[in-house]
């Protein structure tokens, strides 16, 4: 028994080895002679000015042409386009993709241009890389995406543009199974109501967000021990009754959350909401009466 289970977290850290290998071998850099590395940084420094005239008159020399995916720069090296989309300079990006840059490169986060753009909220950007063909998921060798990055943020409009080029709405970190303990899956539904972004919460369940486990993956939910629906963490976080609404109107089954009620519950109208819905009047009576002792705005009294 000991064995077998020393062999299956050998297995899975072999498995996590295996990943972080790859992804540090997609981002090797190439050998470069000097001069393409200054070419490089030349393209680099002049996106970080936003010197369009001096990015175009760069790109059209083949020297600089053919460096347009290199990497450079103090720190952390980037391409071009990465620099483009973390500053916003949306003429320099639209310039570099004309020219051939590509679209979902990556930096040493894993993260693409799309990622970059999304976090550094410059929808411009953002809308000019989705029509330039990047993946509205980012890569998969991140653990976060473009779409819970939004969620996240409460960028709306962010939002939006991704799913509408077809963002997946039941997104989840992607944690290795070994590592996975977590009692919920955490997607962008759930980042929204945690962090309070109505809007962000009401569009991607207009998207068609799984509204029970915002997860469509039994795999993935037999990962997770008792896994918590997005219901029960709207209580838990204290999330308005708006979200607890907007969830049964989109379908959750309102039967799937333990209610643990006592003196310390708070959230007393989503959780008389919840009862009503399960037709558990006795519950709404016995919860007015004990935990409550005061008026529930937009509730009467069941007689």
């Amino acid at each position: 028994m000991v064995l077998d289970s020393t062999n299956t977290f050998t297995n899975c850290l072999m498995m996590s080895l295996m990943d972080v290998s790859k992804i540090f071998s997609l981002l090797q850099p190439k050998e470069e002679d000097e001069e393409d590395n200054e070419h490089g940084q030349a393209l680099n420094q002049a996106v970080s000015s936003d010197d369009v005239a001096m990015l175009t008159e760069l790109l059209s020399q083949d020297s600089y042409q053919r460096c347009i995916n290199n990497r450079s720069g103090w720190g952390i090296p980037v391409t071009p386009l990465r620099t483009a989309a973390a500053h916003g300079h949306l003429r320099c990006l639209e310039l570099l993709l004309k020219h051939g840059a590509e679209v979902d490169s990556l930096d040493v986060k894993a993260q693409t241009p799309l990622f970059t753009a999304v976090s550094g909220k410059h929808l411009d950007c953002v809308v000019a890389l989705l029509k330039a063909g990047a993946d509205p998921n980012g890569s998969p060798h991140n653990n976060c995406s473009p779409v819970l990055t939004a969620a996240r943020e409460g960028d709306v409009e962010v939002l939006r543009e991704l799913l509408q080029f077809g963002a997946e709405v039941d997104v989840w970190p992607k944690v290795p199974e070994w590592a996975s303990n977590a009692t919920a899956c955490r997607g962008p539904l759930y980042i929204s109501a945690v962090y309070g972004h109505l809007d962000c919460f009401k569009l991607l369940l207009l998207h068609g967000a799984n509204s029970n486990y915002n997860c469509k993956s039994d795999k993935m939910l037999a990962r997770i021990k008792q896994p918590k629906t997005v219901l029960e963490m709207c209580l838990r976080y204290g999330c308005g009754v708006e979200y607890i609404q907007l969830l049964i109107d989109f379908g959750a089954n309102v039967y799937l959350p333990t209610l643990i009620i006592d003196k310390t519950t708070k959230q007393n109208e989503a959780v008389v909401l919840l009862l009503k819905e399960r037709g558990e009047i006795h519950f709404v009576r016995h919860f007015l009466i004990n935990f409550v002792g005061r008026k529930i705005t937009g509730w009467r009294p069941i007689r």
